[in-house]
């Protein structure tokens, strides 16, 4: 490896750097040109497919001083086509199925160099002049989407200083904690002789209201954001109540019910009750009416966590299955998912404008009184114009072609989930209910057996399988031709018994039947070279009696 060649220090090499674009034909410029030209084939190319070991990738990243002298940006350019460009994950690669990301439409590539290039923070609106009110346009187009008000609510809401139809946050996360902050703070809210939780803190509101604790109720598929929450919030994940599901994976109304009363019973309060509009590893809705129903009778905030399914509402052939949504009282969406734009652009909706008035902070050198300053009214301070991307894509590819996306997005699972049942030697363990599906590999003589098994005979046999689903998922994942992930469910069908699971996200438009094809075969040769874990499985098999030689 020959010696690093360093750049000149001097003012006038520095202004370069911020003033002179790199020259077309320099390594940064190609990659521009490709980038804008043929993104696909451009990291198609430059990520090496087979997986490299994390322990040698971190060598070329352990460096622990900052560099004394500047690099040329053609060198720097070239060590993370190498080093960091050649092992990243090719989420936009239509074999990638194991995850929440996709291919991004190359128009947002320019504009997204653009939104860096202006650099706007949108905590004040003295540095995002423009983009403040293009924001509460955005929020306010995805309000109108999920509680349809009329042009009048927007028209009086969406730029008003002293409210906000939704905040926007860097992911699903920060939007879950906002609405738990919001909720948490208009419950112990202040009152002629108590300045509020924000002012005096929650021992000081609960010892006021006379709660012993606050609960958070949600289906065992509740994301595990929502125990960041209770975390930060000081509810504690201990209070963060997991409310089993039932056969289809969504809340039983009747055992939160029972939760419920037993959390008031004991001396403590419902804070809020969630709703999973699209579970993270099964894609499946609970039922969003009955859970309004119940929270406004309990007199608990409802919040609704459509972070991955929100976007299903721009379809009106799918839009039925979040009937119920637009009772939410907060509800989460994430663009960068189903909504096809870069990470970081999550979003929190707000059915009332007024509510965030609960969490509004103000800082006179920065965020004052009266101001548009969005700062005002979010968790996070600094945040980059994000908002500009999702406006794009919203006017770009129009709620028609969202719709197109999303409806088949679902077919495509519905197929693939019934081409796994044509299949000997796999089987659907969670059907897709929006484009997410689940399923693992089971030998052809087993198939039969399994389905016949006692509790006993499922419990024994269970692991044996769990082993050989981790090993054909960790290999397809090394080998790199295509991708799926993992992740274990409590099927009722298999007596609960904790079972490992592929799990597809079929939201890539350039996926295609053929791709879902090869994906099956590979997963079968990867199989059939697991000899020993097949040789204990079947030995499991013979002494339950369930396979004769």
């Amino acid at each position: 490896m020959s010696d690093p060649v360093f750049a000149e220090v001097s003012q006038e090499a520095l202004l370069k750097i911020f003033t002179i674009p790199e020259a077309p034909d320099s390594t940064l410029g190609k990659i521009e040109k490709h980038l804008s030209e043929n993104l696909m084939g451009f990291l198609g190319e430059h990520i090496v497919a087979r997986e490299k070991p994390l322990h040698e990738i971190e060598q070329s990243f352990c460096a622990s001083q900052v560099p004394e002298s500047p690099r040329y940006v053609s060198d720097h350019t070239e060590f993370l086509l190498n080093n960091l460009v050649a092992h990243s994950v090719h989420t936009s690669s239509p074999r990638f199925i194991g995850h929440m990301t996709s291919a991004l439409p190359y128009f947002l590539m320019p504009l997204a160099k653009l939104m860096v290039g202006l650099n706007q923070n949108l905590v004040k609106i003295e540095t995002s002049k423009a983009f403040t009110p293009l924001e509460r346009n955005v929020l306010g187009m995805l309000h109108h989407l999920v509680y349809q008000r009329d042009d009048a609510f927007y028209q009086r809401w969406m730029h008003s200083a002293q409210h906000s139809l939704g905040a926007m946050c860097s992911g699903g996360t920060v939007a879950n904690i906002t609405a738990l902050w919001v909720a948490r703070n208009l419950l112990l809210k202040p009152d002629a002789n108590f300045a509020g939780i924000a002012n005096e803190g929650l021992a000081a509101g609960l010892a006021h209201y006379g709660y012993k604790r606050l609960t958070v109720m949600v289906s065992e598929r509740g994301h595990y954001s929502l125990a960041k929450a209770a975390d930060v919030l000081g509810i504690g994940r201990k209070n963060l109540v997991a409310i089993p599901t039932d056969e289809h994976n969504r809340i039983r109304i009747d055992k939160l019910r029972e939760a419920c009363e037993k959390v008031a019973a004991d001396g403590g309060r419902v804070l809020a009750i969630i709703g999973v509009g699209g579970a993270t590893e099964t894609g499946h809705i609970d039922p969003l009416p009955e859970l309004a129903d119940y929270a406004e009778e309990i007199g608990a905030h409802f919040h609704v966590d459509a972070a991955w399914g929100g976007a299903t509402l721009m379809s009106s052939t799918h839009r039925h299955l979040l009937a119920g949504v637009e009772r939410a009282d907060t509800v989460t969406i994430d663009a960068h998912k189903q909504m096809y734009v870069p990470m970081g652009a999550g979003m929190v909706l707000f059915r009332d404008p007024s509510m965030v008035r609960a969490i509004e902070h103000h800082a006179e050198y920065v965020i004052r009184h009266g101001s548009k300053d969005l700062g005002a009214h979010t968790m996070e301070g600094s945040r980059p114009g994000m908002a500009m991307l999702v406006y794009s894509a919203l006017h770009v590819m129009g709620r028609r072609g969202y719709e197109l996306l999303i409806d088949q997005s679902i077919d495509k699972a519905k197929h693939f989930a019934e081409l796994i049942r044509q299949q000997p030697d796999f089987e659907v363990i969670t059907d897709p209910k929006l484009c997410i599906l689940t399923y693992r590999f089971v030998p052809a003589r087993m198939r039969q057996a399994i389905q016949a098994a006692t509790p006993e005979q499922i419990r024994r046999i269970t692991p044996h399988l769990n082993a050989l689903t981790r090993f054909i998922q960790k290999r397809q994942r090394e080998t790199g031709n295509s991708f799926v992930s993992r992740t274990k469910l409590l099927p009722a069908h298999y007596h609960r018994e904790p079972t490992v699971v592929f799990r597809v996200v079929l939201a890539n438009p350039l996926t295609t039947t053929a791709m879902l094809e090869e994906i099956l075969q590979e997963q079968r040769d990867i199989a059939s070279q697991a000899m020993s874990l097949r040789a204990a499985l079947f030995t499991e098999m013979r002494e339950l009696g369930l396979i004769r030689d």
